[in-house]
């Protein structure tokens, strides 16, 4: 038997089995917790800047030297670098030096540790795993400070590589070449973690608890990018399982990929749009690739984070341009800020909300917020003239709300035109439907907009009230229970009799188990991960409408989740017995509710 099995949340699937090699560890144990004399103060500050300024010079080193598989992210380096150039963490820090005496490496700690206080509050997985970044920064300053480097020479043959965190940056010296996989104690599935390792085309965990203590440098690994699983030195019985399983999903997914670019369409001629969810232009290359057919969430937040300044009309401009123009004919589907004012510290000042999630957020932000708004709305609109763009209101949970936010889009589109500023004056508006409030009126917001796209992942969490990122309670975040299938198929129906479109961008899109169900309700287009999109193309071509629909009949008539699983589970065996080596294991669950 292995010596240990470990678990943590599959960002990127498939199967690796090599040698673990950790690139770094959590720094809580070793961090030296020191004063330093008086006389000392000077040096420790200095100490502090050089570490800074160590580490900017080697990010922008790598910047410049990124293989083309790792382009994409370099985005993502030019945020850790504008981080680094901020005083706010360095002088915090230096602050802490000269107020209480404390050594460089503990004085940062606490200035980090004031950052992740003020976004501790923060429910949304989404934003808070984009304020690890300033986690990430500060261990790599720590880790100069503490002479902690890793040789990174060291690694022979390909190995999969641990740590506790992980960095585009830290890729790149990693040689992606012998990488065979990742594993980390941080993140969730939306981290750049994954993000990455989608675009190697590797298996990834992240949020792996007893990581650091149960997996030693040198053991032999399996990481299981399907079930979530890692296995520490295996048995050879257990080698060679995964041996095998690997060699099929490795068939799987070439075939998936080459059929990937052929239509969504069943079996009887239903065409259902397949495309994808992505917060940075660079990943326009992978939502091409994998056959996505537009975008059909454009998230708009990464541009306002951490930075001390709010982004210009022309910057946000030029980034939407670029999109629309890339993407032409596809349609892009741009979400109007979903943020608070309590990611905003910098520009507003700090907001104290008991429960950020359900405070002055997104729509009801933007109206607070009426400039800050309206930039972003030039912006998209002029981004309308180069291609085919809509935009969408999150958060709504009312009429009044859409219409506020379409007089703001009006008084936009006044200045523009007054301005000689081309764009698109029919440019569709939709809204998300994400709260319980929403799907109860969806027959009145349906008049107002010109299509509706269904947010599953906060609907399901704000319908159960259960916050899917607590582990004391994921385990009842369903997307089969029947509340929240009722309320899709609510929203579909009261779109489809308005005679406007419905889409669905949360993970339930890219879940194998509920795409059957989605047709039968007759969902118009589907949003997701762009390297889901092959598989979930091909599942939709291999079924047809009138099975779809009596699936849906069937599970409608169910009064528990357990139940809907069960017959979820019979019909992708019998519908796609391929997809089930691969799937199955998303259904299991000891403590499903009833």
């Amino acid at each position: 038997m292995a010596d240990s099995i470990i678990t943590g949340i599959p960002v990127a699937t498939g199967i690796a089995i090599g040698k673990a090699f950790f690139v770094n560890r959590s720094h809580a144990a070793n961090l030296p917790r020191q004063t330093v004399a008086a006389r000392l103060v000077g040096d420790e500050i200095t100490r502090l800047h050089e570490a800074f300024a160590t580490v900017e010079g080697e990010l922008k080193t790598i910047r410049k030297t990124l293989p083309e598989e790792l382009k994409s992210h370099g985005s993502l380096i030019d945020t850790h670098l504008m981080m680094l150039r901020d005083p706010k963490l360095s002088g915090a820090a230096e602050e802490y030096i000269k107020t209480l005496g404390l050594n460089a490496a503990w004085a940062l700690e606490k200035a980090v540790a004031d950052q992740e206080q003020a976004f501790g509050a923060i429910r949304d997985p989404y934003i808070r795993e984009r304020m690890q970044d300033v986690r990430v920064v500060a261990d790599k300053v720590q880790t100069k400070l503490m002479g902690l480097e890793v040789d990174m020479t060291a690694i022979s043959g390909r190995a999969i590589i641990m740590a506790h965190d992980l960095t585009p940056a830290d890729t790149v010296e990693l040689q992606a070449d012998k990488i065979m996989g990742f594993a980390t104690v941080r993140g969730g599935k939306t981290s750049h973690t994954g993000i990455m390792a989608r675009s190697l085309a590797i298996p990834a965990l992240v949020g792996v608890d007893g990581l650091e203590d149960k997996v030693r440098d040198g053991d032999l690994v399996v990481l299981d990018g399907l079930t979530g699983k890692i296995v520490v030195n295996p048995t050879e019985s257990e080698l060679e399982d995964y041996n095998e399983r690997a060699a099929l999903f490795e068939d799987y997914s070439r075939k998936i990929k080459r059929q990937c670019h052929l239509p969504a369409e069943t079996f009887d001629g239903s065409r259902v749009e397949v495309q994808a969810n992505i917060e940075l232009v660079e990943e326009v290359a992978a939502v091409l690739d994998n056959g996505g057919e537009g975008v059909g969430l454009y998230r708009t937040e990464y541009a306002y984070l951490n930075r001390k300044e709010l982004p210009s009309e022309d910057e946000l401009a030029d980034k939407y341009i670029d999109l629309a123009s890339i993407m032409s004919p596809r349609k892009v589907v741009f979400r109007t800020l979903d943020l608070g004012s309590d990611k905003f510290i910098a520009s507003f000042g700090e907001l104290h909300e008991a429960n950020p999630a359900m405070g002055l957020r997104a729509i009801r932000f933007c109206l607070k917020n009426p400039q800050l708004f309206k930039t972003q709305l030039r912006a998209i609109l002029r981004a309308s003239a180069y291609g085919n763009v809509s935009l969408m209101f999150p958060m709504i949970s009312g009429v009044k709300e859409i219409r506020q936010a379409k007089a703001w889009l009006a008084q936009a589109k006044a200045e523009l035109r007054r301005e000689g500023v081309e764009y698109d004056p029919n440019m569709p508006v939709g809204t998300m439907i994400e709260l319980p409030a929403a799907v109860m009126i969806a027959e009145y917001l349906a008049h107002e907009v010109d299509f509706f796209s269904i947010g599953t992942n906060d609907l399901i969490q704000y319908s159960l009230g259960v916050d899917r990122t607590n582990r004391h309670v994921s385990y009842l975040y369903q997307p089969l229970h029947p509340a929240t299938l009722r309320a899709i198929k609510l929203v579909v129906d009261a779109a489809h009799q308005a005679g406007i479109e419905v889409s669905l961008c949360g993970e339930v899109a890219s879940d194998p188990f509920c795409v059957p169900i989605l047709l039968g309700m007759g969902i118009d287009s589907i949003s997701m991960t762009p390297q889901a999109i092959p598989g979930i193309k091909r599942i939709i071509r291999q079924t047809n409408m009138h099975d779809c629909r009596k699936l849906l009949r069937d599970v409608l008539e169910c009064r528990t989740v357990s139940r809907i699983n069960n017959l979820v589970m019979d019909n992708i065996f019998k519908h796609f017995p391929e997809e089930v080596t691969f799937f199955s294991s998303l259904l299991e669950n000891d403590e499903l509710p009833s």
